[in-house]
């Protein structure tokens, strides 16, 4: 099966939930952000994935699509070490109302605390991938009529 070539940036721009490994091994879906050529992730330390990354920053990163009626499957992996920076509201707006839209008056409370409550009391920071490799398949396929 061969791979063809898919646009990466528009793909990862799309609200698709990844799944985030570290060491351990230990396995999450995570929402994340594509800007600047990392993945930005909201974590803090009331999730586990705060004090694994923190104790060993190698992570891998897959957002993948398979859609069985069309046959589309599409995955990317990145790979590479995390870091934990400073939470700012604005790209976490934007990573919110990717998933949630933009009337955050339709968001669930929890999400709505990320915007308004100060980050350095909550703990929130952001998880940033700048993968060191990232591999993208097109692995789609034909449906019989």
């Amino acid at each position: 099966m061969t791979s063809a070539a898919f646009d990466v940036d528009t793909f990862l721009h799309r609200p698709l939930t990844a799944r985030l490994a570290t060491n351990g091994p230990t396995v999450r879906p995570v929402w994340f952000l594509w800007e600047e050529g990392a993945f930005w992730v909201l974590t803090g330390p009331w999730a586990r994935l705060f004090d694994r990354v923190r104790a060993d920053p190698g992570v891998a990163l897959v957002v993948d699509e398979c859609d069985l009626a069309t046959g589309l499957v599409r995955q990317v992996i990145a790979r590479g070490r995390a870091e934990l920076l400073p939470f700012d509201v604005e790209r976490g707006r934007r990573k919110l109302v990717r998933y949630l839209g933009a009337d955050e008056a339709r968001w669930d409370e929890r999400f709505v605390h990320y915007l308004h409550d100060d980050p350095a009391q909550r703990g929130t920071v952001w998880l940033r991938l700048k993968p060191v490799s990232l591999v993208a398949h097109d692995l789609s396929y034909a449906v019989a009529p």
